[in-house]
């Protein structure tokens, strides 16, 4: 069974492929969901019950606080949610209201499936859970994840090892040491796990933080029109050479476990690369031994990845004011917090936080929150975003294989490049 991060992450990969569809589609044509005070949610969650049950209570709740509309929740599986998107948007029958992968959300709005939403109030959110394009807010969520690093305490006080901290996060050259220092102990094979059997998304949302971290990034960000010197300059460089070091000295494997959160509660590593998602049943099993660390500094601060599955009103929408007006109720404190009760994830709102056990200021979990307002870099905001994960996936599997860092980095950045010529640049249409 798939846990929540890995649906999260695994479903980009086949949004990358539909979106970018999208993009040469004509977009969402005026419909008729809305009309007469019937409107309809899409959520990609008919195999994820416990999100389904969550955000069919606030839609229950949403439509008995009021007599004007009354929503219906459609749910499909997710390997045939975004399918059904692209076909209802060709035909002109868009639901109101849909969910959407945060990576992804310019790229539906370049493709007009998506209207600005000029009547939510986001200034209480996490920024990694707000949606925009062309400075325009077009989604918002109510939770978010965090990546982090776990250990044991004990084993990091057997070999003298400091706890990193946000105040004082291990740099480039200590956690070289500390590698160093536990792959010579000889109790892990391994002793880092970076979850490198992964697939998909997991590889631009785990990986390029690293690469930001380093200095370089996915595409030049001033105007998103190229990769080159951002993706293939000297810090990207660095970075591939530094995640090929990992494994040459035997400190990652080229392949991990499939479950890596797993292998590290039986320990078979020192320390895993996760998030936010594996905290609750790994400090079940190993209490207060667990400590939860901040990515490394590799020279421009930690950095981890940000934006998860979030909402947005369609171009279909006959009564998009109603489908705002419902997505305000959803960011109420308390079903804020009821969604991130449901399925462990991070509260999008301090208010919805403070509701959340753990997550209250100073609580166990808050450390997630803190590292999200923090360290979280969103995935580039562009409708060239589906094409870039796929490269930079690709370049990544290549990269960990052990190919020529410089080649594989310059061959991505070509792609990316073209692609960006060939749509236009993804202007506005």
């Amino acid at each position: 069974m798939k846990t929540r991060a890995q649906r999260a992450v695994i479903a980009a990969t086949t949004v990358a492929a539909l979106a970018a569809l999208a993009g040469c589609a004509s977009g969402g044509a005026a419909g008729t969901d809305g009309q007469s005070g019937e409107m309809t949610l899409w959520t990609h969650n008919a195999g994820n019950k416990p999100e389904l049950d969550a955000v069919q209570k606030v839609v229950d709740a949403y439509n008995a606080s009021q007599d004007k509309v009354t929503i219906t929740v459609k749910a499909f599986p997710q390997d045939a949610y975004n399918d059904s998107i692209v076909a209802a948007a060709a035909s002109g029958k868009l639901p109101c209201i849909v969910d959407i992968d945060g990576p992804n959300v310019p790229n539906w709005a370049w493709a007009k499936y998506l209207t600005p939403l000029d009547d939510v109030d986001v200034s209480a959110n996490l920024p990694s859970t707000v949606g925009t394009w062309n400075d325009k807010v077009y989604s918002v969520g109510t939770y978010d994840v965090a990546l982090a690093m776990l250990a044991r305490k004990s084993v990091l006080e057997k070999y003298g090892i400091r706890i990193a901290t946000q105040e004082k996060p291990w740099t480039e050259e200590e956690f070289a040491d500390i590698l160093k220092t536990l792959k010579d102990a000889g109790e892990w094979d391994h002793p880092l796990d970076l979850q490198t059997a992964s697939t998909g998304e997991w590889l631009p949302y785990a990986y390029s933080p690293f690469l930001q971290s380093f200095g370089g990034d996915l595409i030049d960000r001033s105007d998103y029109q190229s990769a080159d010197g951002a993706l293939n300059g000297d810090d990207a460089l660095a970075f591939a050479q530094w995640f090929q070091g990992l494994i040459d000295d035997g400190y990652v494997a080229k392949k991990s476990g499939a479950d890596s959160t797993l292998d590290f509660q039986n320990g078979e590593s020192a320390i895993v690369y996760t998030g936010s998602w594996s905290y609750t049943r790994t400090q079940e099993l190993l209490g207060d031994d667990l400590v939860v660390m901040p990515s490394v500094d590799l020279g421009d601060g930690p950095k981890i990845g940000g934006g998860s599955w979030q909402w947005g009103v369609t171009t279909g929408c006959a009564d998009p004011q109603a489908a705002q007006d419902y997505l305000n109720f959803a960011l109420e404190p308390e079903n804020v917090a009821l969604v991130a009760k449901a399925i462990g994830t991070i509260p999008a709102t301090d208010a919805g936080a403070a509701l959340v056990p753990g997550y209250e200021e100073g609580g166990a979990l808050d450390v997630f929150r803190q590292y999200s307002k923090e360290y979280a870099v969103l995935r580039p905001e562009t409708p060239a975003y589906p094409f870039i994960s796929t490269e930079f996936a690709k370049a990544m599997a290549d990269i960990i294989a052990g190919g020529d860092a410089k080649s594989i980095l310059d061959k991505a950045t070509k792609n990316i490049d073209n692609n960006i010529t060939s749509n236009g640049g993804y202007t506005q249409k």
